[in-house]
């Protein structure tokens, strides 16, 4: 529930010059995270939901809002919420990331998250950030312009929320905790979902297909969200173009397409024109992988939900399928759309593109495992790596232990490139790096210009791509490529006029990934990490801590009153592990 107080738009003449003065509205939320029976697929599960819903709840602000949530647990397990690609400016402490910025949130207690809406502008999401909690707590938020400002392209006539998820059939927080315990691969999902149905081709599901209804003549925005657990995703509407305005709470020079692809994680504003012979088409979708193509026993769910025009039409003729979606591996297509994506760059929209790099930074990515000899036979467990360290999550909160100058639950040492150099993409059929496990951050000092460049490798002959995310900041995409990184070469096509300003990207399958941003958000401990389940959950993360500037407006806040403890109770595959004996 949203308590939303009006405040005015002050409109001021000074020296002649009119100036807007925004007053910022304050947000009050109740999240009630409770388990309830949902049906789909002809199987009737419990599941952890918040406020009863799946989807979740939407907030709804303006820029330069801030929203206060009261996380009420009622589950079986500790848990965060995280507010992805929200800033939170000196406010790491409402990250709600798990074992980083805090402890979980206990069963039967609560937490007030404060989550500040400084400059972002568009479409993000809110989730669980334990384990795999969020494939069944999630919602979007919606960040309009300030009051008194408008959108830089014509008003739409209305609005649309589409959530792209993941289901199974069964609490797949339970297979989780057996992975957790063997390090063995996660399961395949039973079926992909638009705002919680599958649609018209899954068992059980035709009349249960989430439908928007729509006049002929309109622009409509979308506002769509891959929250899935692991897929990047091929979207289409049938017979419509999709016209591209907005990514990861940041505006792009709109371009008009037959399909769009989203990244894991990633968020996208789009306007559809309902502009054909009034009817039903098909809003679809179906993940893009980019694992081994070996295996053929993927997830090949196409998730469908309806645009159906009001008015009078044969309505038992079968809707419209997009006839331009993407296939399953169509790398190309991937390719090129993300070629597509440059920043609006304009007088009420500047960008600020890094140019006085002072950190520079080579990471590895990869899949890799651990070998463990018995006395009568040999196993391993997978795990997932940056720069050859596998990450493993402290006792206490890097945040807590960062702030307080508690020693023990961390290192500085995350290092700035690979121990070994070698043809990260060739077919490498065995782990040649012996992976570290550890708790390995990288400090940075405020106001340092920074560049990444994250190569993918394909080591165990499993190259995937990489849905990369950095908690706290927001980074221009520069450019990327196939193979491996050139210093020479490759720096030459990047894009320092217009890149894209994201929190989320996409690391090329056997390719890399250029990124710059500005250190500007102290004394913050945030998470940098693949935003793909399966990876997270294998250790493919670190930490940046950024210090203070000179000043208390360039410092950390102090800390919110009670922050969960951590000592307490333990994470979900803990939890499970406790319940099951």
């Amino acid at each position: 529930m949203g308590v939303e107080p009006a405040c005015p738009v002050l409109l001021l003449f000074l020296a002649g010059i009119i100036i807007w003065v925004v007053e910022a509205e304050v947000h009050y939320y109740d999240f009630v995270l409770a388990e309830k029976n949902f049906t789909r697929l002809c199987k009737t599960k419990s599941m952890l939901v918040a406020n009863g819903q799946f989807p979740g709840p939407t907030i709804y602000v303006h820029k330069g809002d801030t929203v206060f949530v009261n996380v009420h647990n009622h589950g079986h397990y500790g848990l965060t919420i995280h507010w992805h690609g929200v800033k939170q400016p000196r406010n790491p402490w409402s990250d709600g990331s798990a074992y980083i910025t805090q402890c979980p949130i206990e069963p039967g207690q609560n937490f007030t998250y404060e989550v500040v809406f400084s400059e972002e502008e568009g479409t993000l999401w809110w989730h669980a950030n334990s384990d795999w909690t969020r494939n069944t707590v999630h919602g979007a938020i919606v960040i309009y312009p300030p009051h008194g400002f408008s959108y830089p392209f014509p008003t739409p006539a209305g609005e649309q929320i589409l959530i792209l998820g993941t289901w199974f059939t069964y609490d797949v927080n339970n297979v989780i905790k057996e992975i957790l315990r063997t390090g063995k691969d996660v399961p395949i999902s039973d079926a992909f979902i638009i705002n919680g149905q599958p649609g018209d081709f899954c068992a059980c599901s035709k009349e249960m297909a989430y439908r928007w209804q729509v006049d002929y003549g309109k622009t409509y925005l979308i506002h769509l969200v891959n929250a899935l657990m692991n897929e990047e995703f091929f979207f289409a509407i049938a017979g419509h173009d999709l016209i591209v305005v907005g990514i990861d709470g940041s505006y792009l020079k709109p371009f008009t397409t037959s399909y769009v692809m989203l990244s894991n994680g990633q968020t996208m504003d789009v306007l559809v024109k309902t502009n054909r012979s009034p009817g039903r088409y098909y809003m679809a979708g179906r993940q893009y992988y980019t694992d081994n193509l070996f295996f053929t026993g993927y997830d090949k769910t196409n998730a469908s939900a309806i645009l159906e025009y009001r008015g009078k039409y044969d309505r038992l003729s079968s809707p419209f399928f997009p006839e331009k979606l993407p296939s399953y591996t169509d790398y190309d297509s991937a390719t090129q759309f993300r070629k597509r994506l440059k920043s609006l760059a304009s007088k009420e929209h500047p960008i600020d593109v890094p140019r006085n790099v002072t950190t520079q930074m080579y990471i590895t990515a990869s899949m890799d495992k651990i070998v463990h000899n018995f006395s009568a036979y040999m196993d391993y467990t997978l795990l997932s790596s940056l720069n050859n360290i596998s990450w493993v999550n402290p006792s206490t909160d890097v945040l807590q232990a960062y702030y307080r100058n508690l020693s023990g639950f961390y290192t500085l040492d995350f290092p700035d490139e690979p121990p070994y150099y070698f043809d990260f993409v060739a077919d490498l059929t065995d782990d040649s790096t012996h992976p570290l496990k550890g708790t390995k951050v990288k400090v940075l000092e405020y106001g340092e210009e920074v560049e990444i460049v994250f190569q993918s490798t394909n080591l165990l002959n499993a190259s995937d791509e990489h849905s990369m995310y950095i908690h706290g900041h927001k980074f221009y995409v520069l450019g990327e490529g196939y193979g491996n990184f050139n210093s020479t070469r490759d720096t030459e096509t990047y894009n320092l006029v217009d890149p894209p300003y994201l929190s989320t990207a996409s690391l090329p399958l056997k390719g890399w990934l250029t990124i710059r941003f500005k250190a500007n958000n102290p004394a913050g401990v945030w998470a940098m990490h693949c935003q793909e389940g399966r990876h997270l959950i294998w250790g493919m993360n670190t930490v940046l801590i950024v210090k203070n500037g000179s000043n208390p407006e360039t410092s950390i806040r102090t800390p919110p009153p009670n922050m969960p403890s951590c000592a307490s109770y333990p994470p979900i595959h803990k939890a499970l592990e406790v319940s099951a004996e």
